[in-house]
């Protein structure tokens, strides 16, 4: 039970001359919130992409729950329990909140998308649909096409269809972006509740975000991680400053964890 749920060893990415990202170990334990931060072109995306298997390392190996993953596509990932939000599945636009979330739980039910039926057919996977869109807070918005959701309410419903696939990891790629103030404190609200009960991994670029979430915290500077520690260790991380205001380090004020 020590052992951690993704276990990352070694893992580079190169486009040409251009090393987006060199020799990175991470591993995320069971039940934290594990963030990895870093200013523009770090090579967040490039990394996360990696772990969803969207691209190919050309070194390194990645581990869920034990097992390599490195070399297995995406739905074989999401099948061993690796939900990628935003990615897991694409949101259909003409269907509703609920029959979005149905769908997303069929994967997990014995049924195949290609021979989908109708989700609205299975009681069941309505009644579990229903239950994550109320953990999330938008259970009287169910009967909605996705289509008409506000922006807030379309990344709480891509976050409910990740959760709907039952997962083992979480992989939340800039859950916030795009929110307002209030949006944005009711979605640190929400996913502070999964805190303990999942295995996140979260990429995020707001440090309000971070701070109040996250248990350990991993930065990446021009594609290497420079350092993995808890949040106050990584608010006085000398290189961590220096990569977010150069010369102006000394000034830098980063948010107090859970303020």
């Amino acid at each position: 039970m020590n052992d951690p749920v993704l276990a990352v060893e070694g893992l580079t990415k190169r486009f040409g001359a251009l090393i987006a990202n060199e020799e990175i170990d991470i591993d995320v334990r069971r039940g934290e919130v594990h963030a990895v931060i870093g200013p523009n072109g770090a090579g967040k995306t490039t990394f996360i992409s990696q772990l969803a298997g969207e691209l190919p390392p050309d070194t390194g190996r990645i581990a869920l729950n034990g097992r390599d993953i490195t070399a297995l596509p995406v739905h074989r990932r999401a099948l061993l329990g690796m939900a990628r939000s935003y990615q897991i599945t694409s949101v259909i636009p003409s269907f509703t909140a609920l029959e979005n979330v149905a769908f997303a739980a069929q994967a997990v039910d014995g049924h195949s998308y290609r021979f989908w039926r109708p989700a609205q057919a299975a009681h069941h996977l309505n009644e579990k649909a229903l239950a994550i869109l109320g953990e999330i807070g938008i259970a009287d918005r169910s009967g909605v096409l996705a289509k008409n959701l506000a922006h807030g309410e379309h990344r709480q419903l891509e976050i409910a269809m990740a959760l709907a696939t039952d997962p083992q990891l979480l992989l939340l790629d800039e859950p916030t972006a795009g929110m307002g103030p209030g949006a944005t404190e009711s979605m640190i609200g929400f996913l502070d509740t999964l805190k303990g009960r999942y295995s996140i991994l979260l990429i995020e670029h707001d440090m309000d975000v971070v701070f109040s979430l996250a248990d350990r915290i991993s930065a990446l500077v021009n594609g290497r991680r420079v350092a993995t520690d808890t949040p106050d260790s990584i608010r006085r991380n000398a290189e961590v400053r220096r990569a977010y205001l150069g010369d102006r380090a000394d000034r830098l004020v980063l948010p107090q964890a859970g303020a």
